[in-house]
């Protein structure tokens, strides 16, 4: 496979890149360091202000998303600072003696900057061990702020140096810097008595955990914010009675989690941290993607491994060879099973149980035909771009157009793009583009159009699915989930031709497919009046409904995928 990679394009999606900002603290350092050079040598403070005044700009520019509450590594730009103290201290007695009190404040803002690798050192030790867990005892789990540690003393240094070039102040520097000292110094303190904290509770976790008997655990390892994968079965798995843990891989998975369960919540990073969580009681080890560390408790053999994914599509992931590792594969239908087989990979019947997909158990069914609905409400639910090159089926590049003219045919939007394009710099701009569009045509036509965060936080999915009458997406597993509503779909075929679309993604059967491969939509007037009007495929929709989440009566749909879990258990 080819790594798409992270978007980086742009200057500043470069800038944000490793070698842009390498190079950005590179230029800090030579401009802080010319600052020094120039305060020694030409005994005059308008020799150095230039340089000073472009490293401040750029260490301030560096960090400028502080303000929005992003994270700042203690310990960036340790040098470039210490080398901007010193230049100040230098145009401190460049026209004379220097200050005493900003003698003494540059020094207690260079120990400030200086301590910030230890501390990130000593905090890196703090992380949490558990959370809801009886026997434990209750206490705070997060990290000590090391980010407001590194802020401050950058305050304090800037403090430095426009005292420093005013010649005036030196106690105002001096009372900043010794704040900015006192500061780190408490929060080594409480980094301190966090790591003793978590080496009690490490000591007492199998004890705990075995007294608190868990039938099951459910492993989840992802990136920061793909809580919906373990959200989308937090409430299934809590709905079967019996006592569980979340075991998480990273600190950002355990905070993701605490905020969605009353459940405990275990953090263990390392493979041989695993022996200190099986407990006899334990049957069943669920997950819930095919993240590598999943195999670090595969190993445990006493378990039953058994896993659920985050949804079922035609994407070449859903077909990963990976999943021969799993005892059990719980897969929504029979169109699960037969695809990988279509892909060259064999797996024994046995490995498969078909439990549908309980998340779907309240979606509304179809009502009445797309061709009585005066003014159709459409969702737009683009997928993301993916981690490779080959499972990039994002429509968002052409969503614009597609909107545009679902606008010009009198309808209203529901635009719900894949969580992970925000993080897209071109994605993002294509989403801000379609809710620009929506907006403009609120306002001039009133038309409810529904878009940012009341569609993509305040609703579910779901919610959603509901309350629409058409959906236009991608090769996706929420195209198989709004199957179950048997409303009419539209797939953009972006991945590949239209005329062979079907071929490789089979559930596009039941779809009307837009033609966007090569980034331009052709054929678009032809599937939307398909769509919005006769809607030849309901048939085919019904048909394959059972195909792709199951023959399984409504009235006990999420109870099968019960049922079947609990036997394991």
């Amino acid at each position: 496979m080819t790594t798409a990679g992270p978007d980086k394009s742009g200057l500043s999606g470069w800038l944000a890149s490793s070698a842009g900002a390498r190079l950005v603290s590179s230029v800090i350092e030579v401009s802080a360091l010319a600052t020094l050079l120039l305060a020694a040598v030409g005994g005059s403070r308008l020799w150095a202000l230039p340089p000073a005044v472009f490293a401040a700009g750029l260490l301030a520019w560096t960090w400028r998303g502080a303000l929005s509450g992003t994270p700042v590594a203690a310990g960036k730009a340790a040098v470039a600072r210490v080398l901007l103290l010193a230049g100040a201290y230098l145009l401190g007695a460049a026209d004379g003696g220097v200050d005493p009190a900003l003698a003494v404040g540059v020094a207690l803002a260079g120990l400030a900057v200086l301590s910030e690798a230890p501390l990130a050192l000593i905090a890196r030790a703090a992380y949490p061990v558990s959370a809801n867990l009886p026997g434990i005892g209750a206490r705070p789990y997060r990290r000590p702020n090391t980010s407001r540690v590194a802020l401050v003393n950058a305050v304090a240094v800037l403090v430095a140096l426009v005292c420093a070039f005013a010649d005036a102040l030196g106690a105002v520097a001096a009372a900043v810097a010794a704040a900015a000292l006192g500061l780190a110094l408490f929060t080594a303190a409480q980094a301190l008595t966090r790591v003793r904290a978590r080496r009690t509770a490490e000591a007492n976790l199998f004890a705990a955990l075995t007294a608190y008997e868990p039938a099951f655990v459910l492993h989840w390892n992802a990136p920061a914010g793909t809580a919906y994968q373990i959200a989308m079965w937090l409430p299934y798995l809590e709905r079967l009675g019996r006592k569980f843990f979340v075991l998480v891989r990273s600190e950002a998975n355990f905070s993701e989690v605490t905020a969605l369960s009353k459940a405990p919540v275990v953090l263990r990073s390392r493979l041989e941290d695993l022996d200190d969580v099986v407990t006899p009681s334990m049957r069943v080890a669920f997950y819930v993607n095919t993240a590598t560390r999943n195999n670090h408790l595969i190993r445990y053999t006493n378990l039953t491994h058994i896993q659920l994914n985050h949804g079922d599509s035609d994407k070449v992931p859903s077909h990963n060879p990976v999943f021969r590792m799993y005892d059990k594969n719980f897969v929504a239908g029979q169109a699960a099973i037969d695809r990988f087989a279509a892909n060259g990979v064999r797996m024994p019947a046995e490995m498969f149980t078909v439990v549908g997909r309980p998340q779907v158990e309240n979606v509304a069914v179809a009502a009445k035909p797309i061709s009585s609905i005066a003014s159709p409400r459409v969702l737009y639910a683009p997928t993301w771009a993916g981690f490779y090159a080959d499972s990039n089926y994002s429509s968002l590049p052409v969503g614009y157009d597609i909107i545009k003219a679902l606008v010009a045919r009198g309808c209203s939007i529901v635009f719900r793009p894949h969580p992970y394009s925000r993080r897209s710099p071109s994605l993002n701009r294509e989403c801000e583009r379609i809710q620009a569009l929506l907006a403009e045509d609120r306002r001039a036509n009133g038309r409810p159009h529904v878009f940012g965060n009341q569609a993509e936080a305040k609703m579910s999915v779901v919610d959603c699915f509901n309350a629409s009458d058409v959906l236009v997406s991608d090769v996706s597993s929420v195209v198989a989930d709004y199957l179950y509503s048997e409303k009419p779909f539209a797939m953009v075929a972006v991945s590949t031709p239209a005329v062979t679309f079907t071929d490789e993604f089979p559930l596009a059967r039941a779809s009307y497919v837009i033609d966007a491969h090569g980034g331009r939509v052709q054929g678009l007037d032809t599937a939307l009046d398909d769509l919005l009007g006769s809607d030849p495929l309901a048939t085919s929709r019904h048909d394959l409904k059972k195909y792709y989440l199951g023959d399984i009566p409504a009235e006990r749909y999420a109870q099968h995928f019960l049922d079947e879990a609990a036997r394991h258990l």
